[in-house]
Order: structure tokens, then C-alpha cells, then sequence
């Protein structure tokens, strides 16, 4: 009688092209992606981290509106969508960015990064103040 073993399920699920390999995730609309950010942060965040993630994500969905290269929106769009998975699955706590994804980051980008986190540390400092 043959058993498979997981080596043999691997291979077979290779060579078929299903099994393993990971599905492309469906983009939401803009709009959708947008409510669903919000609703992530209420739901997942604390109070002062909430209010400055949605000013971060309602500076960003402003400031993209009017991006016409479909792949800067497919990239847009997919990043605030992997985003919005962590925040509710909490898988973001503790993580560090990605070398990879900074690398490519522009100066204006890297200058945002920047700014975001002064203004993380700055709410940081006032709180502990309180």
C-alpha cells in the first residue's frame, strides 16, 4: 500500500501548480480599503495610536487620489491592504520594516518614515508625561 509522505505531496503540489503555492489576494477598492483601515484601527488600536493612524491614512488615501500609474496604485493599494491584515490579525506588534521594502523607499518616502516616527515618539514622550 502506498503512503504519501509529505516530500511526495510536495512535489505532486508543485508540479500541478496548486496546492502550496499562495493565491493572489484580491485588492479592495479604494474606498473599501480605505472604511476597512478605519474600522481595523478602532477595533485593534489604542486610543492616541488610533488617532495617528488615521490621520496617516486619511493623509495618504488624500494625497494618492489623484495617482493615475496603475502600478504605483497596485503597490499603494496592496501595501495598505497587507497593512490592514495585520493590524487585525495583531501580527504587528514588535515587527521591524523590511530592509527590502526601505531600500526602495524614495527620499520623499523615507523623509514621511521619518516624520511618522518622531510623531509616534512625540505622543509617546506627552503620554508618558501625563
Amino acid at each position: 500500500m502506498f503512503r504519501p509522505t509529505s516530500r511526495a505531496l510536495l512535489a505532486a503540489a508543485m508540479q500541478s501548480g496548486h496546492g502550496l503555492k499562495p493565491t493572489p489576494m484580491a485588492l479592495l477598492p479604494p474606498i473599501y480599503l480605505y472604511r476597512r483601515l478605519l474600522r481595523a484601527h478602532r477595533r485593534h488600536l489604542p486610543a492616541e495610536m488610533r488617532l495617528l493612524g488615521d490621520e496617516y491614512v486619511k493623509a495618504e488615501f488624500r494625497a494618492h487620489r489623484s495617482v493615475e500609474n496603475p502600478v504605483h496604485l497596485i503597490g499603494f493599494l496592496t501595501e495598505w491592504q497587507l497593512y490592514a491584515q495585520k493590524i487585525e490579525g495583531d501580527a504587528w506588534r514588535g515587527e521591524k520594516l523590511d530592509e527590502g521594502k526601505i531600500q526602495k523607499m524614495s527620499d520623499e518616502q523615507i523623509g514621511q518614515l521619518y516624520e511618522l516616527m518622531q510623531a509616534i515618539q512625540k505622543r509617546g514622550t506627552e503620554g508618558d508625561e501625563s
